[in-house]
């Protein structure tokens, strides 16, 4: 338990940016999984509009600290060669 003040409050901030990080990940797994579904219905043009939509929600995941730099370059590289294999 917390005995300094700054503590509790490390706390309450805490709890706080858990919830919001939740929702930023939650927001940039349901980018990809739109583009994943595109992929899968071998739909180029519609896969490719949707990976230009999913790239700057996931760049910005990674300023905001929700996930590694290379994490996200990673599946945004794994994605565009899925997309480029679509005949």
């Amino acid at each position: 338990m917390a005995n300094h003040a700054s503590a509790k409050k490390r706390i309450r901030r805490n709890s706080r940016m858990e919830i919001v990080n939740k929702i930023r990940k939650n927001r940039v797994r349901s980018f990809i999984k739109k583009v994943e579904l595109a992929i899968e219905n071998a739909d180029k043009s519609g896969a490719q509009k949707a990976f230009i939509e999913a790239q700057p929600e996931m760049h910005k995941s990674v300023s905001k600290g929700v996930f590694k730099k290379n994490t996200i370059s990673r599946k945004l590289s794994r994605l565009s060669s899925r997309i480029k294999k679509i005949a």
